[in-house]
């Protein structure tokens, strides 16, 4: 099985077409709908349900409630490299920017270890460029069983692996994978990828169906909005998620949107999405799926995060660094891109709990998952 066939058969053109021709009357009958289709989730990030925001809004939170109840997530990234072979136009760590590179050892990854524990955080999210040789599936290893016994949950996103690869870290402790193709646009992904291993565009393209087949517990998609058209490649990534989900049914999923930020030696956007339109696709994500999880970065700024963290959001992460070393070994290395909310994670926990949230720290125990094996 492979996503490639069901990628193929939705030519880019005829699905902007197809996105853009949608009219009130599409979006009217979306909204209706007891369970909604690919084709509804077009007519909701269409230009033509804009009007309709406010309804999307309400059904959004209250399908959020319904399954995810009154609880938010929290997670933090942990950056382990800015190592990287690519040449990424949209990337600080991209190999043509002359920055200098590091590498955390097992006592930095510690150190800052220590500081996000200090913090209340059991899930981490483990980030590195894509360097095989200088952090390659050896060196992840190392990480996972160095940082395994301080954690409920580790996640990572790194360079697409082959499937034995992902087979040979999940009993180290992996837990989730977050992969993303950038953009589905494929001229468009040449312009920005021009060197490296990511430049193959089918190699991360087929990755999460390696991750399916490897058996991995949840895995995280997405696309970098600003790159292209953002309603043509979010159709994609809905199109991608329905695919996993039939073929691969018992694993987990997760969405991000993340919107293309200001990096050193980096391109501006060659799309720009309003607050109001990211506001709406995460509307629409939710009407299309009651069980994906909907996670939000420090990307965004203080004042849209506090306002939607009701309308969809499930998985939030807070006082966040983007450079190895960021907590406690190198605060003054170069980021991968700037974050937006700058608040400490104390203070969005105080956020939440005036809106009548619960920020969960821990959902997850490894130990779990070596009974059910």
């Amino acid at each position: 099985m492979s996503f490639r066939p069901v990628f193929e058969a939705h030519a880019w053109d005829d699905v902007k077409a197809s996105i853009y021709a949608k009219t009130a009357a599409d979006v009217e009958r979306a909204l209706a709908a007891p369970r909604r289709t690919l084709d509804d989730f077009k007519a909701l990030i269409s230009p033509a349900a804009a009007p309709y925001l406010e309804q999307m809004a309400q059904l959004s939170q209250g399908r959020t409630r319904q399954r995810f109840g009154y609880t938010m997530q929290m997670y933090v990234p942990l950056y382990l490299s800015n190592e990287c072979q690519n040449i990424c136009t949209y990337c600080g760590f991209s190999l043509d920017n002359k920055i200098a590179r590091r590498t955390l050892s097992s006592v930095e990854m510690l150190a800052e270890a220590a500081v996000l524990k200090g913090w209340g955080y059991e899930h981490v999210l483990l980030v590195t460029g894509e360097a095989n040789q200088t952090v390659g599936v050896e060196y992840l290893e190392k990480a996972l069983r160095t940082l395994r016994p301080h954690f409920a949950h580790l996640s990572m996103e790194v360079q697409p692996l082959d499937q034995e690869d992902y087979e040979r870290l999940i009993p180290e402790g992996l837990n989730t994978v977050l992969v993303y193709q950038e953009t589905y646009h494929q001229e468009d992904y040449k312009k920005h990828h021009l060197k490296g291993k990511k430049s193959n565009f089918y190699y991360r393209l087929d990755t999460p169906d390696r991750l399916g087949r490897a058996g991995i517990h949840k895995m995280g998609l997405g696309v970098l909005i600003g790159l292209e058209d953002w309603r043509t490649d979010c159709f994609y990534t809905a199109l991608h998620l329905d695919y996993l989900e039939r073929t691969y049914w018992q694993t987990k999923y997760s969405l991000s949107f993340p919107r293309l930020r200001p990096a050193v030696g980096t391109l501006p956007p060659k799309v720009e999405m309003s607050d109001r339109e990211l506001v709406q696709l995460i509307c629409a994500y939710r009407l299309l799926s009651d069980e994906v999880e909907l996670s939000l970065s420090t990307r965004e700024n203080p004042t849209f995060r506090d306002h939607v963290v009701q309308l969809g959001i499930t998985s939030l992460s807070a006082g966040s660094k983007t450079n190895p070393g960021g907590y406690a070994v190198a605060p003054e290395s170069l980021e991968q891109f700037e974050i937006s909310d700058e608040r400490s994670p104390a203070t969005i926990a105080a956020m939440l709990r005036r809106q009548g949230l619960e920020p969960i720290w821990k959902d997850w125990d490894a130990t779990l998952t070596a009974l059910a094996r």
